[in-house]
């Protein structure tokens, strides 16, 4: 941070406590993310940054901003973007990705005789690392077999999601990808920066989704969703809600990945857990009826 912002943060006024709620209902009301008390310091933080780049020195004054009319939308678009920065990596996640791996395996055969794709959903999938590296893996795991698969990775922020369709990252983020994977998949564009290779990109699409409307989401049938890091925005009821969802968007023998400790206590009358105490994850039956509620 440059000692001029450093100097104008220490001017921006204390969020007290009928701003830090007034915001912090909208973007619950807005996103489904909940920033609790603890959190009062990285929100004043957030709003204090993009409030000094547009020479505002008022929250009310903000607040008006965001939701006046078409520029609002943007500049709402743009806060999210700030408020919901997550830490995302290549290959993050080794003990879920190698369960995701073996599904893939066991799942081959069957899908091979349908002749279908398998579909993977990378659910909050930020600047798209996620994304890349499942793809990677169904390169991998299926492409030698002539099993074809599409990977679709969704966020809330247009911004991140435009540097997920480029496929683009500094050099650094080479030392994440195991060095099997450098020859084939990742292609150099300079001294600072490579690209994901294009056989990979092809096989993926990024879209905005707030996930709080995933009722109007039009994925269904998925073969894994890998929604990790995700859930711990929200509070438990909304949890809850997201995740039935999810379940109800798996195809039959599918895989859902959430986080490790994201949801401890939760079931769904269509999926039964993997028993891991790696990960967190269910597979959705092969058949029961899907009129039943979500045991609570």
């Amino acid at each position: 941070m440059s000692q001029s912002i450093r100097n104008g943060l220490s001017t921006v006024p204390e969020l007290d406590d009928v701003q830090f709620n007034r915001w912090q209902g909208l973007l619950e009301e807005r996103t489904g993310m909940f920033l609790p008390q603890q959190r009062r310091s990285f929100l004043q933080t957030s709003l204090g940054l993009r409030m000094l780049e547009l020479g505002i020195r008022d929250y009310g004054e903000y607040y008006d901003k965001i939701q006046d009319g078409p520029s609002g939308v943007m500049e709402w678009s743009t806060l999210v973007d700030r408020l919901t920065v997550q830490e995302t990596r290549f290959f993050r996640d080794p003990d879920a990705l190698q369960l995701v791996v073996e599904h893939m395996r066991r799942q081959r055969p069957r899908l091979q005789a349908r002749e279908e794709t398998m579909e993977f959903w990378s659910v909050g999938c930020s600047s798209g690392e996620e994304a890349y590296t499942l793809a990677m893996l169904a390169e991998e795991n299926l492409a030698p077999t002539g099993l074809k698969y599409s990977i679709t990775g969704t966020d809330i922020s247009t911004i991140v999601l435009r540097k997920a369709r480029s496929g683009r990252y500094p050099l650094r983020a080479l030392e994440r990808i195991p060095v099997e994977y450098h020859n084939w998949a990742i292609a150099p564009l300079s001294s600072q920066q490579v690209e994901v290779a294009a056989q990979l990109r092809r096989r993926c699409c990024f879209s905005q989704v707030n996930i709080l409307n995933l009722k109007n989401c039009p994925l269904q049938s998925q073969h894994v969703i890998f929604c990790q890091n995700v859930l711990i925005y929200f509070r438990r009821w909304r949890r809850r809600e997201i995740l039935d969802a999810l379940a109800q968007r798996l195809a039959p023998g599918g895989l859902l990945v959430i986080g490790l400790g994201e949801m401890v206590d939760w079931e769904h009358p269509l999926l039964e857990s993997v028993h891991s105490g790696q990960v967190t994850a269910f597979v959705r039956k092969q058949s029961t009826s899907t009129g039943e509620s979500a045991r609570r």
